[in-house]
Order: C-alpha cells, then sequence, then structure tokens
C-alpha cells in the first residue's frame, strides 16, 4: 500500500517483510536466520514508526480543527442570540445621553458667556 500526507510518502508491502527461507542447521544457518528475523524486525519497525509520526499530524490537524469549529460557533452563537430589540433600545439611550450632554454644555458656555457680558 502507498500513503502521502503532509508531503510524507510512505510505502510498505508483505514484500517488504519477504519470507525468508532459512535453515537452523549448523552455526552460519542460525545466524542467517537471525539476520533475516533482525531485518524484518527493523523494517516493522521502522514501517509503524512512519505510521506514528502520520498519526500525530493527522492527530493534530484534527485538534486544530476542532478549535476553529469551537470558537466559530461561539462566534455565530453570539452573532445569531443577538436580542437586536435590546440592542437598539441600548443604543437609543446612548444616543439620547450623548444629545443631552451636549445641550448642557451648549448651555454652560452661554451661561459663562452672559455673565462675562454683565461684567463687562
Amino acid at each position: 500500500s502507498y500513503m502521502t500526507s503532509g508531503g510524507f510518502a510512505l510505502s510498505s508491502s508483505a514484500a517488504d517483510v519477504a519470507a525468508a527461507t532459512v535453515s537452523f542447521t549448523g552455526a552460519s544457518g542460525t545466524a542467517d536466520a537471525l539476520t533475516a528475523i533482525d531485518k524484518a524486525i527493523s523494517t516493522v519497525s521502522t514501517t509503524r514508526a512512519n505510521l506514528g509520526a502520520i498519526q500525530n499530524r493527522f492527530d493534530y490537524a484534527q485538534n486544530s480543527i476542532n478549535a476553529s469549529i469551537e470558537n466559530l460557533t461561539a462566534s455565530n452563537s453570539r452573532i445569531t442570540d443577538t436580542d437586536m430589540a435590546q440592542e437598539m433600545s441600548e443604543f437609543t439611550r446612548t444616543q439620547i445621553l450623548s444629545q443631552v450632554g451636549t445641550a448642557m454644555l451648549a448651555q454652560a458656555n452661554q451661561a459663562s458667556q452672559g455673565i462675562l457680558s454683565l461684567l463687562r
């Protein structure tokens, strides 16, 4: 089988761990058998390590996507759950307070101008 993830290619097949005809007769047969077994273990270990690295990448990507989904859901909820009537009332109240403040400043300015004109 062949797999690519994030630019990392992994290829593995049963042929990578080939069946070896080994003989346990004699010292050289036993040594050859151990060499074949060590090679098979090394191939399997390398493949497992590569699969683990790919799995870690997928886990990281999944966690990142889940966090994005949660953040977008919360943002969407804040937008759609806004009570428009309450927000318009608050906006109107703020506008009125601003206008009252401006009117009070204008009156205070006129009063001080009147006092100055009396003193002249």
